[in-house]
């Protein structure tokens, strides 16, 4: 029995242990989740205002509460920006919060700020009106003003943030800002360019040096932005010339105390040419051979890097024309160093399957979408081709509609589906300008114009504009729509009127007032196919100074050819005009050309209704080519011929008039045929002959001109390039000829009577000291139409001034007929501000 029983004590302390050890811990247990919702209901917050005091809870979360999870509510509460300072502490088994909250800013203002508006820093800080006061975010607006003041070339700009208590937790937060001085460029140096002079090279960047102009432009400042750019112009610059090796070592800006010296150090590399130029089609039913047409380059031409871009881009679209949209080409360039040579093929394959799943246009504020989305040659659901949207974001960035464009894609709801990002910034496009501007011929004369180039975010161009000066006036307005029907054909309307007086160049006072329609289809990248209709009156008269019939009129009247009296007898003409232009464009620089060809062909053919029916025809051709020294040799040939048709004679101010245009050194209207009538022997007397040809002549017009010129302009190397001055020196000739006009005037009155010194009016064009040959023997014109060639040599000053370009020649007449009207000095330039 005793040790059953000893076995039963043992036993029933274990179970006793046991039972103690549970109740322990369903104590604790209970005695646990009693602290822990005490601690969830007893976090306390103090010293918030605005915010609610659960809000700030939710930021600790569900407990436990641990060092690290207070650790991360206090740096979340931190981040929010709300407050500026937050403790958290435990005392009597709760969480206490004690929190600052930031002031709300009542007003942000800026102080000592002259050069940079008000709301120009306004939208460069983050501090707003009724957010909160953050010193992170102060401290932050202050680097970006200081930013911003030395964009404009201010280094030594200074800010200092205040605030100014307005209570009710409501603060000014003022920036007092000490702008300094202006610090400009000094100095741009390039190192290690031995094909190109440091004057060209500072014609392809945009930074430019502080100068005494300095005051009319803002690219003579230190420009981080504007230095990355400029590299990116050197290098394409150097591969548009051959130069494939191209690399800048190094960009670097030094500041002293009277600016910044930047200097670009460069490794120029050899010049390449092309080689052998050869297409591979990996495309079944695309012949290579089919292709080799849209190529832009060939062997021994220089290497051009953009010829190339433009190769791959047109062999893409010829793939795209036979159904393969999907047609990628690639370059692949084998270098020939021992030959400098390149031999590029052009590799076309199938690219893979992806389609477009949308278009995404984002950031265009006042631009519409279809205007940006019909630049695309592809559309939503169309196949997604690269070199398709390379071209439509230049095609954007060229429509000066925008300040950045940017195209990126995104993935789109499937593999082969992609979004095609379109991110835009609308800018300014809207143009007030006032010019004005002086020229031999014309006098002083000033234009006033308001123009809008993307007319209500349409993209269409309208202008209104007036001219008035000493010896012309008139107005004019255009509509430029450049999507005609939605087609790449841009149509336009204007409207115009002008008024010219009679100067000492042309003996009649003009009133045109008329419309046009035009139309404008790129054919190529160069070629341009321009078409119009023109429909206009016209008015001549003479003499308007003084009162018809009277003494003085007479006397003014007796000095105008009877061809010109006819031409005002006959009133007011209709010309109805329809015509075309085609031109090619190759020149590097539309504004400064340097290299390249422009040539244009003109005719027009009137008498489509109207008075006059005349068939006109006109060529221009201009070839640049660099020399020495960044010199340029300028080429020009140009010719012109004009005939009636039907039974009508040729009107005489449908005549071409020549004078500088055709060759400088002469008058305005000075060359080719000419009424020398009142030299005439039985005309003699009425002036004195020395003074005859010069005073008494008119010009008559010729139905036929041709002119060459050579030209040279050259850059002063002892001036500043800024200055935008250089010189040239010139060789012209060309000649105008063939009046086939009438000689008599029977309709007008008087024509066989006699003037108001008693002579003739229908004269014998014969005697009279030095009289020229003339066409025709007898009449009330004398035609002198000598077949003589003009020609002339002569200088130029050339300045691209901040006033606008001005132009000062000076020539001498080498060969001319003895009644041409010479002008050896000839100046023009006006300016738009």
């Amino acid at each position: 029995m005793t040790a059953p029983l000893q076995v039963m004590r043992k036993l029933a302390a274990v179970l006793g242990i046991a039972a103690c050890i549970a109740v322990g811990a369903a104590v604790g247990s209970l005695a646990g989740a009693t602290q822990a919702a005490a601690q969830s209901s007893s976090i306390v917050v103090e010293g918030n205002r605005r915010v609610d005091a659960q809000t700030i809870r939710s930021y600790f979360g569900n407990g436990p509460y641990t060092a690290a999870k207070i650790d991360e509510a206090w740096k979340a509460l931190y981040a929010t920006g709300l407050f500026s300072d937050v403790q958290i502490s435990q005392a009597g088994g709760r969480i206490v919060v004690r929190v600052s909250e930031n002031e709300v800013i009542n007003k942000v203002a800026f102080e000592g700020n002259t050069k940079i508006k008000d709301e120009v820093l306004a939208g460069e800080v983050q501090s707003k009106p009724r957010g909160t006061l953050s010193k992170a975010t102060v401290q932050a607006d202050t680097q970006r003003i200081i930013e911003v003041y030395r964009r404009s070339g201010r280094q030594g700009v200074r800010v200092n943030p205040v605030t100014i208590d307005r209570g009710n937790g409501r603060v000014d937060l003022v920036f007092e800002v000490t702008e300094g001085e202006k610090t400009g460029i000094k100095d741009i140096k390039f190192v290690g360019n031995k094909a190109f002079s440091d004057y060209k090279l500072k014609d392809v960047i945009s930074t430019t040096v502080t100068n005494w102009l300095s005051f009319l432009k803002s690219t003579d400042v230190y420009d981080p932005d504007r230095v990355n750019s400029d590299q990116e112009l050197l290098r394409r610059f150097y591969l548009k010339n051959g130069y494939a090796d191209f690399r800048i070592l190094a960009a670097t800006a030094e500041q002293t105390p009277d600016g910044f010296i930047i200097t670009f150090t460069l490794d120029e590399g050899d010049q390449y040419k092309f080689g052998k130029v050869d297409v591979v089609s990996n495309i079944r039913d695309v012949p290579a051979q089919a292709l080799r047409s849209a190529l832009r380059v060939a062997e021994g031409q220089i290497y051009n890097a953009e010829m190339v871009e433009k190769s791959v881009e047109n062999l893409t679209i010829e793939a795209s024309k036979s159904g393969y949209a999907f047609a990628q080409v690639r370059p692949r360039g084998d270098r020939d160093f021992e030959n400098k040579r390149i031999n590029i093929v052009f590799v076309l394959e199938e690219g893979p399957r992806v389609y477009i799943e949308r278009i995404d246009i984002r950031g265009n504020t006042r631009t519409r979408d279809w205007v940006i989305r019909r630049e695309f040659d592809l559309g939503e659901g169309d196949a997604y081709n690269r070199v398709l949207v390379d071209r439509a974001e230049r095609r954007l960035r060229n429509l000066g509609y925008f300040k950045n464009v940017k195209v990126t894609n995104e993935p789109g709801s499937a593999p082969d589906r992609v979004i095609l990002v379109v991110d835009v910034e609308d800018q300014p496009t809207g143009e007030f300008a006032v010019s004005g501007g002086y020229s031999t011929q014309d006098g002083i004369i000033g234009e006033i114009s308001l123009g809008e180039k993307n007319f209500l975010g349409r993209g269409q161009y309208v202008k209104v504009s007036g001219s008035f000066g000493q010896n012309a006036q008139g107005a004019e307005f255009s509509f430029t729509e450049p999507y005609f029907l939605g087609y790449r054909l841009a149509a336009g309307i204007d409207l115009y009127w002008k008024e010219t007086q009679a100067t000492s160049y042309t003996a009649y006072a003009s009133n045109i007032v008329g419309g046009g329609l035009r139309f404008g289809l790129p054919i190529t990248d160069e070629v341009t196919l321009a078409l119009r209709y023109n429909l206009y009156q016209r008015e001549l008269s003479i003499c308007d100074s003084y009162a018809e019939g009277g003494l003085l009129y007479l006397q003014c009247a007796n000095d105008v050819s009877w061809a010109i009296r006819d031409a005002v007898a006959q009133g007011s003409t209709i010309t109805s005009a329809l015509g075309y232009t085609l031109s090619f464009n190759g020149l590097d620089n539309n504004l400064n050309p340097t290299q390249g060809l422009y040539a244009e062909f003109k005719q027009d053919v009137a008498g489509l209704g109207g008075d006059v029916n005349f068939l006109r025809t006109t060529a221009d051709v201009r070839h640049y080519t660099p020399l020495i020294a960044d010199s340029v040799l300028i080429l020009r040939a140009q010719a012109g011929y004009v005939t009636a048709w039907g039974n009508d004679d040729l009107a005489i101010m449908d005549n071409f008039f020549m004078g500088p245009n055709l060759v400088r050194g002469f008058a305005p209207s000075g060359i080719g045929p000419r009424d020398v009538a009142p030299c005439a022997a039985s005309n003699f007397g009425t002036i004195p002959y020395a003074n005859c040809m010069e005073n008494a002549t008119n010009a008559l017009g010729g139905t036929t001109y041709w002119g060459v010129s050579a030209e040279i302009q050259f850059p002063f190397s002892f001036l500043p390039k800024d200055i935008g001055m250089k010189g040239a020196i010139f060789a012209d000739a060309g000649n105008l000829f063939d009046y086939n006009g009438p000689t008599t005037f029977r309709n007008v009155p008087n024509w066989n009577g006699t003037n108001i010194y008693g002579a003739p009016n229908y004269v014998t064009c014969t005697g009279g000291p030095l009289m020229p040959a003339t066409k025709n023997v007898a009449g009330n014109v004398c035609v002198a139409d000598e077949d003589v060639i003009r020609s002339s040599i002569g200088a130029s000053l050339i300045w691209q001034s901040p006033f606008g370009p001005l132009r000062f020649d000076y020539a001498w007449a080498i060969s001319k007929a003895s009644y041409d009207q010479v002008q050896a000095f000839r100046f023009s330039g006006g300016t738009r501000f």
